[in-house]
């Protein structure tokens, strides 16, 4: 135990990677703040130069090494870096200013509970609006963010480096509440992160602000952005780029029309604000949630009628699901179980457990509708919709498919990792669950 301003804290709030000798966790983590932005040009380099075909961009780089990366890395430009400070810019104004309802999110594990502004909603729209003004008016035409995508990731990779340093810093010389603290090491420190809610003033959330108004933000102005762009070149919008880009924003807006789900998150509740967590909120995100429609640019597919009205109806049952399974559990948590799903009275596991602190608290397991599914079926949508907003660039090249299957082993991961956390914290309650509610993910499957 480390005691961080003179309350006890878990060891587990500081030490979030396996318990694998020391010089196995350093190598692990340079490799990733190295290896990632090379990741993150190679997708941008095979979409672009080399139509997709992950065998000649591997050819190309084993072929000039360095020299190959030095050569082709797109360098930042001015041009790109205003494009990134002026949208960064106008979300941080939108955060600020924008009216907002309160919502107080879990207690963290000093005791502490954030109080956040839920006016994720109204930002959406309010930047979808301005985005469409500013494109009428001929004052941006957005078909230049596919022309300086290149530049734009470089610009978002270095600044995810610079953001990192801040938020070291900022943890060391002036965190914003109780939940911080040190690994002992340096490099530890600044990939987990050192706050756990690092904010600057009571009005500006940096955690907000990166995995919502910037990340999931900018997803949805790039999607719309290479839309543009290929009618602009085109002619018109292939089929298939409207299902995928349609499917996206559909899924964009339930996020934000249920973004204080999110505030709930193992995400917000649990990770640090270190690189690992900005690096994926500033470039990965950008880059790599829209890599299917960066290929769809200049590789229109024409689907036709059945097939894009058959994905897109595929692609829009899988979000609604994803919405039911946050309908039914806001209900029974609001209603404290006093509710119907499916048209039933719930069925559900009353439980009393004990905290780190020695706080006796009471809790219920909502074990009926989606959730007698699976335990943590609300991913399985997730996963489902990402396969359907990729299937529209059919089968000619792999790369397009990385964004779905980083997403399958991503959420997969966060299964297991929610029913670790959850049989650490409920212990036979949760055996209980697991004995009613069999399956994590797909029912007979996992």
């Amino acid at each position: 135990m480390k005691s961080i301003r003179g309350r006890s804290q878990p060891e587990a709030f500081y030490l979030k990677v396996p318990a694998h000798p020391k010089p196995v966790r350093t190598a692990a983590m340079l490799l990733l703040m190295i290896v990632s932005p090379m990741f993150i040009l190679f997708i941008w380099y095979t979409m672009i130069h080399v139509e997709g075909s992950v065998e000649k961009s591997y050819r190309f780089f084993v072929a000039k090494g360095m020299r190959g990366i030095r050569d082709v890395w797109p360098y930042p430009t001015v041009r790109a870096c205003k494009m990134v400070a002026a949208f960064a810019a106008f979300e941080a104004i939108l955060q600020v200013f924008l009216p907002a309802e309160r919502f107080i999110g879990p207690q963290s594990p000093a005791g502490h509970r954030p109080v956040y502004k839920k006016n994720g909603f109204t930002a959406y729209m309010v930047t979808l609006a301005v985005y469409y003004l500013v494109w009428k008016e001929s004052l941006f035409n957005p078909g230049l963010v596919y022309d300086y995508i290149g530049e734009i990731f470089s610009v978002l990779v270095i600044a995810s480096y610079v953001a990192t340093i801040l938020l070291y810093c900022k943890g060391h010389m002036a965190p914003s509440s109780e939940d911080w603290g040190s690994s002992g090491n340096i490099l530890g420190d600044i990939f987990w992160g050192m706050e756990l809610y690092p904010r600057i003033t009571s009005h500006f959330d940096i955690k907000v602000f990166l995995n919502c108004r910037f990340a999931i933000m900018s997803w949805a102005i790039i999607v719309v952005s290479f839309a543009i762009k290929q009618r602009d070149n085109q002619g018109k919008i292939a089929d298939s780029m409207l299902v995928t880009t349609v499917l996206m924003l559909i899924y964009i807006t339930k996020f934000f029309w249920t973004e204080s789900q999110f505030y709930r998150s193992m995400e917000m509740a649990h990770d640090r604000a270190g690189f690992l967590a900005v690096f994926t909120c500033l470039a990965w995100i950008p880059a790599v949630h829209t890599s299917v429609n960066l290929y769809l640019v200049s590789h229109p597919i024409h689907l036709g009628q059945g097939l894009a009205l058959g994905m897109l109806g595929a692609g829009m049952a899988c979000n609604y699901i994803s919405y039911d399974c946050y309908v039914q559990r806001s209900q029974f948590i609001n209603s404290n179980g006093k509710c119907r799903i499916w048209g039933k009275i719930p069925c559900k596991i009353q439980l009393h457990y004990v905290t780190e602190y020695g706080e006796h608290k009471h809790n219920l397991l909502l074990t009926a509708g989606w959730w007698s599914v699976a335990r943590h079926f609300h991913y399985t949508p997730e996963i489902g919709v990402a396969i359907c907003w990729t299937l529209p660039v059919l089968f000619k090249h792999a790369m397009p498919y990385f964004h779905a299957c980083f997403v399958t082993a991503m959420l997969v991961n966060c299964a297991n990792r929610d029913d670790k956390r959850m049989r650490q914290k409920y212990h036979k309650y949760w055996e209980a669950h697991c004995k009613r509610v069999r399956y994590k993910l797909i029912p007979f499957i996992y």
